[in-house]
């Protein structure tokens, strides 16, 4: 005899006392059960409109953690070429080991880790903050500070890889722009008061006292993470993606491309800032203009976080012109003081949500191999970084800031030409 049900079909021979129906219930429970366990497996752990604050307010910290100990040195030159016995520019270096951790890194190890256990990898990145902190805080040595930093920058890049991502999952998906934002927002905040504040601790209670408190801060992450950051599985073996598939996936190489031409033309800038107000007659007001930058940035990211949902492709083209509207201002300021100040709100305006905007659009594209495309991500605006300062120092020795400008609206122009083309795949509407 059969008997078809809308879970199972069952071949069975007739059973006393109803043997042949129980089993048919038993089928049908488990199958249920079955699908019931893949859904809640799918489901984020808040499938409602509540965000999880805390947890991202973790990745907020990590990413806040991220940028401090990347910046922080430039802000303590002086202090630590004394403590070390060596040059300001030797110490300088130690910025640049730390971008090339991530440069050489973020890609491979991203890779090889789509296996582990998402809390398990996040916790791996924020200890080698922990570790590499702490060996700045205690060694005399230069050399032994120096791979620390290599190590924080190999951190680093595992973590941005990790950030969007981790986020996104978290939600459902007309809340992962939102979240991803949130994780986010750790980077203006560092930029605007993390480093200002690190700099003056450190003239208060020295360098040393600066890189400790972030170990600090770090251990007392890992407790959050481990406390309120949900876990989240690897990769299955026969889910992973090359390298080479992720990169020709359709939309993610305009975003690269993106990534690269914004974030590079914003670089030259912001690398080369103190050059520029010195020839604007306001080299004594270096540290107000970083500030109204970061104000503005910390607007920006705001209204990212509202907005990025529904419009991602409408302020990723609000924020080039933005951006490009600025450069020209800056250009056209000459020594007017009131100008540059609202010149500079506007570039911050535009840039503060750059980096939400940019990964929320390739985690959108990416899908599952959200996590490899993001170290694409890293190792692009590292490479961005880079970049900026090298072409920056060119033009600056050779042509000075007045070459800023045309440099500056060239780059924003292919960016908002590549935006404007991937209408279909990268920057698309809703």
């Amino acid at each position: 005899m059969v008997y078809e049900t809308k879970d199972a079909t069952l071949t069975s021979l007739p059973q006393p006392n109803g043997e042949c129906a129980l089993r048919a219930s038993t089928v049908r429970l488990a199958t249920t059960t079955t699908v019931a366990d893949t859904r809640a497996t799918a489901t984020p752990p808040h499938a409602d409109n509540a965000l999880p604050w805390p947890a991202l307010l973790a990745l907020a910290m990590a990413a806040f953690i991220t940028i401090l100990t990347e910046a922080l040195p430039a802000g303590l030159l002086p202090q630590m070429g004394v403590g070390l016995g060596v040059s300001e520019a030797l110490v300088g270096q130690l910025v640049t080991v730390y971008a090339l951790g991530s440069l050489l890194t973020a890609i491979p190890l991203t890779a090889l880790t789509q296996g582990w256990r998402r809390r398990l990898l996040l916790l791996a990145a924020i200890g080698g903050f922990v570790l590499a902190n702490t060996v700045t805080t205690l060694s005399e040595s230069y050399a032994w500070i120096l791979a620390a930093r290599f190590v924080a920058g190999v951190s680093a890049g595992l973590l941005w890889a990790l950030l969007a991502g981790y986020a996104a999952r978290m939600v459902p998906g007309h809340l992962q722009g939102r979240a991803i934002a949130i994780a986010m927002v750790g980077t203006p905040l560092a930029l605007s008061l993390g480093v200002p504040a690190g700099t003056w601790l450190g003239s208060w209670l020295g360098w040393r006292a600066c890189f400790g408190a972030m170990s600090l801060l770090a251990l007392a992450l890992m407790a959050l993470v481990r406390a309120r950051v949900p876990d989240f599985p690897g990769q299955a073996r026969g889910e992973r993606r090359p390298l080479a598939r992720v990169f020709t996936l359709p939309g993610i190489r305009p975003v690269l491309f993106v990534v690269l031409t914004y974030v590079l033309a914003h670089n030259i800038l912001y690398t080369y800032i103190a050059p520029y107000l010195a020839a604007a007659g306001m080299a004594r007001r270096t540290d107000l203009v970083l500030l109204d930058f970061g104000i503005a940035s910390l607007a920006g990211i705001w209204v990212t976080g509202v907005l990025i949902d529904r419009h991602l492709r409408v302020l990723s083209l609000l924020a080039t012109i933005l951006f490009g509207a600025a450069a020209l201002w800056l250009g056209l300021a000459g020594g007017h003081p009131t100008a540059i100040y609202l010149a500079t709100a506007i570039w911050g305006l535009s840039f503060g949500g750059a980096a939400s905007l940019f990964q929320a659009a390739l985690a959108k594209t990416a899908g599952a191999a959200a996590d490899i495309a993001q170290s694409m991500l890293v190792t692009t605006w590292n490479l961005a970084i880079a970049g900026g300062g090298l072409i920056g120092g060119v033009l600056v020795d050779r042509f000075g800031t007045d070459a800023f400008t045309p440099i500056l609206l060239a780059l924003l122009a292919a960016t908002l030409a590549t935006l404007l083309r991937a209408r279909r795949h990268g920057f698309t509407p809703p």
